[in-house]
């Protein structure tokens, strides 16, 4: 038994994504292989926080029984919550007014009144922020990085990303049935908050004919242009992918909204740039938001394995002594980047990179200046 652990708990924050039972599964196997104890905490924080409110305390046993089976499901069997940010908790004053407490000391008070002697969280880039906090605050943590938008730095990828554009390319295939049956603009929105790449990736291997993100704004000028093109040579159909934080040149992101102590809610985008569309090139246009699917259904393989490497390298890390730390994939290995480098910014998607360039020689637009080679394609 490793010094000074003899049982761990694992957490769950942020939106869900396929791939995070993968993670529960192996990291309980390794750390009961090592004769440690394993509990999983619900819903984020909250089941220490809010032990009373759960009937099991807020608190589960893992065991070999407990995770047996659950690799290929998606969501997460802990639960999970993407509100009530620990280090900065919104609390309603008497008088109505919002205030934000540090409730840090509080939670790791609960962890040492159960025992638990280190944690392994699963989460996105606010998460590992929120990590990177408690582990100054002396809480023993090694982050494994999950989110479908692959925007968490230091990592080549994120489980849950491969899942996500495989779905929405098996939907924009379908897409492109119905959008030549009726000859079309389709307009598809895809999440991704603030990166491309699943809207990137996606429109890609799908052959869409348009694609913006949020790190290149978009002129709608070109994407009117390459449909008009199209349709003077016999397709009289075209689709385009949006991601959900694109923005025009000189606008902004569209808000749906904010929860108090949540990230804004980005969204809606979509509608505009089909109705803007349909007015530029008088072609019927419709829209397709797939919103919380993509977060949905059972991992692909790819996405299996890396949890499962994720979460057992984890506990490596644990037992070597590491503290502060997300796993990494470094292919063809696993290692760990110190917590601070992971969330100092987001990994956005490089105007150079070869996606890029083979899109644009493939004749998709990205709503910009920058030329593409401009073809019929699919």
């Amino acid at each position: 038994m490793t010094p000074g652990i003899s049982r761990i708990a694992l957490s769950t924050g942020g939106g869900d994504a396929p791939g995070l039972n993968a993670v529960i599964n192996a990291a309980t196997l390794a750390a009961r292989n090592r004769d440690w104890e394993v509990v999983g905490i619900r819903d984020g924080f909250n089941g220490l926080l809010f032990g009373d409110d759960y009937p099991d305390g807020g608190l589960v046993e893992l065991t070999r029984d407990s995770v047996r089976g659950i690799i290929h499901q998606g969501g997460t069997i802990l639960g999970t919550t993407n509100r009530g940010n620990p280090t900065a908790y919104p609390v309603q004053q008497a008088d109505g007014s919002w205030i934000e407490v540090d409730r840090t000391p509080e939670l790791l008070a609960r962890f040492k009144e159960n025992r638990i002697d280190a944690l392994v969280m699963v989460g996105g880039d606010g998460s590992m922020a929120i990590g990177q906090h408690l582990c100054e605050a002396g809480l023993k943590l090694v982050g494994v990085p999950k989110t479908i938008d692959n925007d968490l730095d230091k990592t080549t990828a994120t489980f849950g990303f491969d899942s996500a554009v495989d779905f929405a390319s098996q939907c924009i295939d379908r897409l492109f049935t119905t959008a030549t049956s009726h000859g079309r603009i389709i307009v598809v929105e895809l999440m991704g908050r603030y990166a491309g790449w699943i809207a990137l990736n996606a429109g890609m291997a799908s052959g869409v004919h348009a694609i913006l993100i949020p790190e290149i704004p978009f002129s709608l000028e070109p994407v009117a242009a390459t449909i008009a093109h199209r349709a003077r040579h016999g397709a009289k159909f075209s689709i385009v992918c949006v991601a959900e934080g694109a923005r025009a040149v000189g606008g902004g992101t569209s808000v749906v909204g904010k929860a108090r102590g949540q990230a804004e809610r980005l969204g809606g985008i979509g509608a505009k740039v089909a109705a803007e569309l349909q007015e530029m090139t008088g072609r019927e246009a419709r829209t397709v938001v797939l919103g919380h699917l993509l977060r949905g259904g059972s991992p692909t393989s790819c996405d299996r394995l890396l949890g499962l490497r994720f979460g057992a390298a984890a506990v490596r890390a644990l037992e070597q002594g590491q503290s502060g730390v997300m796993v990494a994939l470094n292919p063809p290995t696993v290692d760990y980047v110190p917590l601070a480098e992971a969330t100092r910014r987001q990994k956005r998607v490089p105007l150079d990179c070869d996606s890029i360039l083979t899109a644009r020689d493939m004749g998709i637009t990205f709503g910009d200046d920058a030329p593409s080679h401009t073809t019929i394609g699919r």
